[in-house]
């Protein structure tokens, strides 16, 4: 199951071209996470990492800047993650 996993994910990177992927809101793709997490830890824990990612890389996470400057996304699950984890992307547009 593993490989079959794995596998799905090549093909998504191979026939889906970047410019059409949806943007992820995390710095590590959701692919590329879910791709590593599976090579690292196995099949289960790719699939709890995808599903952790489709249930928080989509509308209704918020970004905040807190008074010292420091910027966080809050997740639609409510869990808080610093810059470091945040797309430079998403952070960007925050900011236009």
């Amino acid at each position: 199951m593993k490989s079959l996993l794995l596998f799905l994910i090549k093909m998504y990177w191979r026939v889906i071209p970047p410019s059409k992927r949806r943007k992820c809101i995390f710095r590590t793709s959701c692919s590329k996470y879910v791709y590593e997490k599976t090579t690292a830890d196995g099949f289960i824990s790719g699939l709890r990492a995808l599903k952790y990612r489709f249930q928080n890389c989509r509308s209704g996470a918020g970004i905040i800047e807190n008074p010292t400057g420091e910027i966080y996304i809050i997740l639609p699950d409510q869990r808080i993650l610093n810059e470091s984890e945040i797309s430079e992307r998403f952070i960007k547009n925050k900011n236009q």
